[in-house]
């Protein structure tokens, strides 16, 4: 049957406008419970722990669920970008250059926070890149409006609530406004992107005036960082690891070191990595140097390493050490690992 232009049209027509109810009932909390139950459950359980009925008041004033963050969560996208492609946009030359400003505007702040923190400059400031590019972009969400959307949806309820129920104590003490505690579309927040949890446990108020302000005063977002590795495993008189040159057998190599016990954290990014040896032990396996001179002597600090290949075993190979595995608690991600560490080898 030859379909007319007028029926193509009525069709396509069709198509688009039940892909948009579609994306329109997505993007609707699938709470069965109506918002404002719901709403006042949460402040009695808030007045139960203890937040004023001031803070509550104006924290949640015009608040009620953003059809634009369920979207974005039920949307997420698997990850597609190439480990190459990851790595030329985030450790670009415009973002090692700004670094490189940065590093020198703050040297009055990094510099203390380094030294004091056990952490050092470069690594604080190449996760400040990463997360906000220096402080530029923190989000423009209120992240109390955002977490009670996400915690009034039902896909992960439990976990945002105590999230913003953490949000509400940090604006019950006085860190903060409502106004300017704004975020990422899932409730990150302030330059360092923490969590409402992570803020309690990581959050440092180096300049000691009582708040803890991870948003504008840079002291404070340095030395939270910094805090967050540190209690972390971080080790200062380390770096994160190397890039390496293999023997020709890749795979024979690999079928050596593939690692067999259970990954008892962050396994999403640590499956694709080996076991960890010694750099005498992968001496003797035949791994290199980048440039294919000897490993470094690490004389009286031995420690262990890992090889991970994240484009495959054509593309870079590298020995990670346990510093690396801290910045992998600051996100579970070998992708996000490496842009972290490449980036701060570039601000070295």
């Amino acid at each position: 049957m030859k379909i007319t232009g007028i029926l193509l049209s009525f069709i396509l027509a069709v198509v688009v406008s039940l892909s948009s109810l579609r994306a329109e009932e997505k993007s609707v909390p699938d709470n069965p419970q109506p918002f404002e139950v719901w709403l006042a459950d949460l402040k009695q359980e808030a007045l139960e722990q203890g937040i004023s009925p001031g803070t509550l008041e104006t924290a949640f004033t015009n608040v009620a669920p953003i059809p634009k963050i369920i979207e974005l969560d039920r949307r997420q996208p698997e990850f597609t970008q190439t480990y190459a492609q990851y790595i030329s946009r985030r450790v670009s030359p415009t973002r090692i250059a700004k670094g490189r400003e940065k590093i020198s505007e703050f040297s009055g702040l990094l510099s203390p926070v380094a030294q004091s923190m056990g952490v050092q400059e470069r690594f604080i400031a190449a996760i400040w890149g990463m997360e906000t590019n220096y402080g530029s972009y923190t989000g423009g969400y209120s992240v109390i409006a955002a977490l009670t959307t996400l915690a009034y949806d039902m896909r992960r309820p439990t976990y945002f609530r105590k999230e913003l129920l953490r949000a509400l104590k940090i604006l019950d003490e006085g860190h903060i406004s409502p106004e300017d505690m704004k975020g990422s579309w899932a409730g990150a927040m302030g330059q360092g992107q923490f969590m409402p949890s992570s803020f309690y446990s990581y959050a440092y108020d180096f300049d000691q005036d009582g708040r803890k302000d991870i948003w504008v005063n840079e002291s404070d977002v340095f030395a939270s960082i910094a805090n967050y590795l540190k209690r972390h495993g971080w080790r200062e008189d380390q770096t994160w690891g190397r890039e390496v040159t293999l023997p020709e057998d890749v795979d024979g190599l690999w079928e050596k070191v593939q690692q067999t016990g259970k990954i008892k954290s962050c396994r999403r990014a640590l499956k694709d990595h080996s076991k960890q040896l010694s750099l005498d032990e992968w001496k003797a396996l035949g791994v290199k140097s980048k440039f294919g001179g000897d490993l470094p002597d690490v004389g009286e600090r031995p420690f262990k390493a890992s090889l991970v290949m994240p484009a495959g075993k054509d593309g870079p190979a590298y020995l990670t050490y346990e510093n690396f595995r801290s910045i992998l608690r600051y996100n579970c991600s070998n992708f996000y690992a490496l842009g972290v560490s490449l980036l701060a080898d570039e601000l070295r």
